[in-house]
């Protein structure tokens, strides 16, 4: 990768475990569809005021509902499955569980994308794998039926990311190299769409017993425009350069970061598991991204 993409992928690790830290805050006060609702409707309105600022030309090449459609994929339910986790997970945690996109991504594009399955690549998300296990089963946060209900909303919402990876990658490619701000802000129109009615059905049915405080609405801000606005903008401008599987390496780097907040401004507890799982997640990383060499062919003797 260039110097270029590696700064991108940094920064969207970074970006994106804070989005835990949000969420963590918001969901337990207002509950699961709301924070999943704000989430994207808030980035959405960031997106077109981004645009229109910029005087981006609206031309999604007919694409309009395709990219729509991956909002719902790659947006709508998983903001929708990680607010569930968040109710019940530390920030750190969600951010961990996040970390096994990147298998869900070689095993789908393998099955179904018709992905070369590496040695290193499949050895490498195994390892990862185990750096996660290493972090849930010695973290500071006891192993019960709620860390297990939240680590299934999390892994259900990292299978979505692993379709979606390729399902940009092979719908808009189709399109000529759709413009990654167009890709964001279409993402997340089709998301707000998806969550309106259910927002609105929850708030008749169960309406929050609060709907929070200067700090909320703030995380909110955070959430929708810096989480998700700007993030899924270098997220499909990392798709395009680089390709899925490397873009999705991105959730490799997230439980640093994820941690890391958690700990600074949540005050929630840290382990030598992090330490260890890290060190595992960081091999994994490596492992992934390597390039594949390529043995030269011998030439026939004359």
């Amino acid at each position: 990768m260039s110097p270029v993409d590696i700064f991108r992928l940094l920064s969207l690790a970074a970006i994106w475990g804070a989005s835990f830290l949000f969420m963590r805050i918001i969901a337990p006060v207002i509950g699961t569809l709301p924070t999943a609702f704000f989430r994207v409707s808030i980035a959405a309105t960031g997106l077109l005021v981004i645009l229109g600022l910029m005087r981006i030309s609206w031309d999604f090449k007919g694409k309009l509902k395709t990219v729509m459609l991956l909002g719902v994929i790659n947006s709508g339910i998983p903001a929708t499955l990680y607010s569930v986790a968040a109710q019940v997970l530390p920030a750190g945690y969600s951010a961990i569980f996040n970390a096994t996109t990147p298998l869900m991504g070689v095993l789908i594009g393998g099955l179904f994308f018709h992905e070369k399955l590496t040695t290193a690549k499949l050895g490498g998300v195994f390892l990862g794998l185990f750096g996660v296990g290493i972090l849930t089963r010695a973290g500071p946060v006891a192993f019960d039926m709620q860390l297990l209900m939240g680590a299934v909303a999390c892994l259900l919402a990292t299978t979505c990311y692993g379709f979606a990876g390729f399902l940009a990658r092979r719908w808009l490619d189709q399109a000529g190299g759709l413009d990654s701000r167009l890709s964001a802000l279409g993402s997340m129109l089709g998301a707000t769409l998806f969550l309106l009615p259910l927002f609105g059905y929850s708030v008749i049915s169960q309406p929050p017993a609060s709907w929070g405080g200067w700090s909320v609405w703030l995380s909110l801000l955070g959430l929708g425009l810096a989480c998700t606005a700007f993030a899924y903008i270098l997220y499909f401008r990392l798709l395009s350069s680089i390709g899925p599987v490397k873009s999705m390496t991105v959730t490799f780097m997230i439980p640093p970061f994820g941690v890391l907040w958690g700990a600074l401004f949540l005050d929630e507890p840290l382990s030598m598991a992090h330490i260890y799982g890290g060190v595992l997640i960081g091999a994994a990383l490596w492992l992934v991204l390597k390039p594949a060499v390529v043995k030269p062919l011998k030439m026939a003797e004359q």
